[in-house]
């Protein structure tokens, strides 16, 4: 049997042999820049490998900011060794898929839970009369196509041998040798979720048997011990980890948003600040660097011009509830509160590329990497161009204060990226490695999430060909009045903010409450910007006259323009994709009004 705690996984030799002769032969995939990899041929089939479910698949890069083919045999090894994480590739499989043919979002669903829901949550994984048991052992031996592929849940047996094929991680799945799914989902608790759950008892074979040698298969582990503690007025959609937006009343209290309510997105559990705060070194590799040159926070203030740079920070989810109203989506259920303004204060990364003699015209991508981990220890990993990078004049920072605060734990304490005009996925905390590369980022988060698909498209797996957002599109929303509110004067104060990516401005914000017909110009109260480097949001408000005597539902609507002279669509026809990312269609507000109560 296998014990899982937090810092080891032991895997018996006799799975390593099955793993490999599921293989088809005795040499172990090898998961490199995000594809799978035969280690001797070197022959690289069309399949695309989610990096967080192939344990194996960590970038090491040479001086020239590629991968080292001499790590390969050391990948091998490391893969065979840590073969039971190959059960995170199941549940994150499980997760990415709504039924075996259809890709979805690694998230929790956005609607809320039904009885249905409540009843799937209740009883999976639960022992089943109708089902035969099987013993630990049993499930251990089924590791191979041929004598199928199973996994446990609590006392629960699934066979995922079908359910391989459909796996986005292609083979990779095929580590997954008979063991809990538990120790996985401990890390990543979005995966217990009503959905997952329901796919995961559709491949339900049987019970597992009581271990009668008590012996222990799944330890449980808190991966989140080093959390910090947060503002209650933030509003939460998960804990583990933590992803809560500022309310939307607070969103236009001020320009700046208080460090305390600035919306919170953790892909993975927050690491010990203390550790941080007497080991953090930044490392700069890659393309046209003879040796990794390092610095630590104290290195960058001495030797770099400081500057102070006001931007906003949104997640490209930011409104994805709006669009899951026109068609169900996949992802956090964000509001219109998953976006915040801050001034942070740090170096140019432009500057910093200069004095480590980094070649401009050598490189393509720029790739950082934080100190937040997964399970096996893998960071998390996201690029920008390199033409964004070293270009002084789009601002981007290594921040080390948050509006003339140290840096919190949850916004990467002690260094963080802040790319302006850009969607925050691509915005590394925690910043402990840049890579100068050719290529962009391998990891899930650039290949596999953050990427917008055809509306029409049925298979999410298509999105290989699909490019990373990098800037987003202009985007507004009505933070004031909340919905439902009751209005009873005899003018409609309405207030929100509005933005656009890549240093455009908002020039026009337009409210109307009769669906269009008639249109209310806003007033915009905008920092100092210099045109084409507006990287802060705009805040507007209007007043609307009210119809005499009028009671009943109105419904608030507005648009922005941007300095591009775009404009946001009406509706989400064109827009609407599967993520639910860049939701970007008028947002409206419904609203009671009852003017009679003046009279």
């Amino acid at each position: 049997m296998w014990k899982f705690t937090a810092a080891t996984t032991t895997l018996p030799s006799k799975i390593v042999a099955r793993f490999r002769s599921v293989r088809g032969g005795h040499r172990p995939a090898v998961a490199c820049a995000g594809v799978l990899r035969d280690p001797v041929s070197k022959v690289e089939p069309d399949v695309p490998v989610h990096r967080d479910l192939c344990p194996g698949a960590r970038d090491y890069h040479t001086s020239s900011g590629q991968s080292d083919p001499l790590d390969y045999n050391w990948r091998a090894r490391s893969l065979l060794w840590k073969a039971a994480l190959g059960t995170l590739a199941l549940g994150g499989g499980i997760w990415l898929f709504n039924r075996p043919s259809l890709a979805l979002a690694a998230e929790a669903q956005p609607n809320k839970p039904s009885k249905k829901d409540d009843d799937i949550l209740a009883r999976a994984g639960r022992h089943r009369p109708d089902l035969p048991s099987y013993s630990y052992d049993e499930v251990s031996d089924h590791t191979s196509r041929e004598k199928r592929i199973w996994v446990t849940f609590k006392e629960g047996v699934y066979d995922i041998t079908d359910f391989v094929d459909s796996h986005p991680g292609g083979e990779t799945i095929l580590m997954a040798v008979g063991g809990p799914l538990e120790p996985f989902w401990d890390l990543y608790g979005v995966h217990k979720s009503a959905h997952v759950f329901k796919v995961l008892e559709d491949l339900r074979i049987g019970n597992v048997l009581p271990d009668k040698d008590n012996k222990q298969l799944h330890e449980v582990v808190n991966y989140f011990v080093k959390e910090p503690k947060r503002h209650p007025s933030l509003k939460p959609h998960t804990e583990t980890p933590f992803n809560a937006e500022t309310p939307r009343k607070m969103l236009v209290d001020s320009f700046l948003t208080p460090n305390e309510l600035f919306f919170v997105r953790n892909h993975l559990p927050v690491p010990d600040v203390n550790e941080l705060r007497r080991n953090h070194t930044l490392e700069l590799t890659g393309i046209g660097l003879k040796r990794p040159v390092s610095f630590k926070v104290g290195d960058l203030k001495k030797k770099f011009k400081i500057y102070k740079i006001t931007t906003t920070i949104q997640c490209s989810g930011n409104r994805r509830t709006d669009m899951d109203k026109t068609k169900p989506v996949k992802g956090l259920p964000w509001d219109i509160g998953a976006v915040s303004t801050a001034e942070w204060t740090g170096v140019k990364l432009s500057d910093v590329l200069e004095y480590i003699g980094a070649d401009e015209s050598k490189v393509s991508h720029v790739i950082f990497q934080g100190h937040d981990r997964d399970i096996e220890g893998l960071s998390y990993e996201a690029s920008i161009p390199a033409a964004t990078a070293f270009d002084p004049r789009r601002e981007v920072i290594l921040a080390f204060e948050m509006n003339g605060k140290e840096l919190p734990a949850d916004h990467g304490y002690p260094l963080r990226v802040v790319a302006p005009g850009i969607i925050g996925a691509r915005q590394v905390k925690w910043l402990e490695r840049i890579i100068l590369s050719e290529q962009e980022s391998m990891s899930f988060w650039q290949q596999k999430d953050y990427k917008i698909f055809n509306s029409s498209a049925a298979v999410e797996g298509g999105g290989v060909t699909a490019k990373a957002i990098q800037e987003y599109p202009v985007q507004s929303a009505i933070c004031l009045p909340e919905p439902g509110a009751t209005i009873t004067d005899d003018y409609l104060t309405v207030k929100g903010y509005a933005l656009s990516g890549g240093g455009n401005g908002i020039i026009r914000v337009d409210v109307t409450i009769d669906g269009g017909l008639t249109w209310f110009e806003a007033k915009l109260h905008s920092s100092d910007q210099m045109i084409h480097r507006e990287w802060a949001w705009t805040i507007w408000e209007t007043s609307i006259p009210l119809p005499k005597e009028h009671r009943g539902e109105i419904e608030i609507a507005v648009k922005a323009t941007d300095s591009s002279h775009d404009t946001q669509p009406e509706t989400d026809t064109g827009i609407w994709n599967t993520r639910g990312l860049l939701e970007t269609k008028w947002h409206r507000v419904k609203v009671n009004v009852d003017t009679r109560k003046q009279r």
